[in-house]
């Protein structure tokens, strides 16, 4: 696939989903520390996403590097934009963050989880 066609790919991945997790692995099996971080937080606050494994595809993986300028995986998104990589998503979530622009975004998940 051409450069450009990944990027086509990818812009429509994250268009067409409310949350996606560009990770290494998958959501039941991440094979990376800092993606099971993160696929573990999504899950504890129980927002559905969508997750791609970039260990299954190089293109796509050197692809979202270029389509977030961001160096790393994971990458989450959320509505269309780049929210981070695991530090960050990390740090939202301990601050209260995550749940915030989950709610402000209109993005379902366990309301328990926010605190008074």
């Amino acid at each position: 696939m051409s450069a450009q066609a990944i990027h086509d790919w990818i812009a429509k991945t994250v268009a067409s989903n409310d949350v996606v997790l560009f990770m290494k692995g998958t959501k039941q099996f991440p094979q990376c520390g800092f993606s099971s971080q993160v696929a573990q937080i999504l899950g504890h606050v129980g927002v559905a996403y969508t997750d791609v494994n970039v260990l299954e595809n190089m293109e796509i993986r050197d692809g979202i590097k270029a389509f977030s300028d961001w160096p790393t995986i994971p990458q989450l998104y959320v509505k269309g934009e780049f929210v981070g990589g695991c530090d960050i998503v990390r740090e939202m979530f301990q601050q209260g963050e995550l749940l915030q622009l989950l709610d402000e975004k209109h993005i379902a998940f366990d309301k328990s989880k926010m605190s008074a």
